[in-house]
């Protein structure tokens, strides 16, 4: 299927938000390509072997957006956002719980050297991450935003400049000041 245009996405959103069910069975079809892009680019940064696959990451985050009630959609970028930020959500929520069964199990002992080697474990990083980003959007809920819709929804610049309302040059400064912090942030916890 071809790729719908964002107008043709954005009309569905918003007769979607008005209550027309019709209108989500035929915005389905044209996101799911999109959604399962997305999903497929945070699987691509998880461990291998993960036991959550890209399809059942898709049908997580949809099975949460149709829940929702009273959302008021601005447009297709807005609509990406927000299904970038439930994925990151859903995988953290899956290595929170993970992290948490491994450490009520099984006790493994390490050298002091082993000790020091910095995990390979992606549901460790992705957890480290999330943390950062949460203190981020403490201090500046802005940057915070940026990162979810440029790195977790790989919006464009322009499309975020778009869902924040705010300039394009606004955006890659704060993207880039965003970066900056959140690497000084990980970095000192670890």
């Amino acid at each position: 299927m071809e790729a719908p245009a964002p107008q043709e996405v954005t009309l569905l959103l918003k007769a979607w938000s008005g209550g027309d069910q019709a209108a989500l069975e035929k915005l389905v079809p044209r996101v799911r390509a999109e959604l399962h892009r997305l999903a497929k680019r945070y699987m691509q940064q998880e461990r291998p072997g993960h036991v959550l696959q890209t399809t059942a990451l898709v049908n997580e985050a949809y099975l949460r957006l149709i829940d929702w009630k009273n959302v008021s959609w601005q447009n297709r970028a807005h609509f990406f956002g927000v299904s970038a930020q439930l994925m990151r959500r859903i995988l953290v929520d899956f290595a929170r719980s993970r992290l948490l069964r491994e450490r009520e199990g099984e006790v493994h002992q390490v050298t002091f050297d082993e000790a020091l080697i910095v995990s390979k474990d992606r549901g460790a990083d992705l957890v480290a991450i999330d943390d950062a980003l949460n203190a981020l959007a403490q201090v500046d809920p802005r940057k915070a935003q940026i990162v979810e819709l440029r790195f977790f929804g790989g919006l464009s610049v322009e499309e975020t400049a778009e869902v924040l309302k705010i300039s394009s040059i606004t955006v890659i400064r704060e993207w880039n000041k965003a970066k900056a912090w959140l690497y000084k942030e990980v970095k000192s916890g670890k």
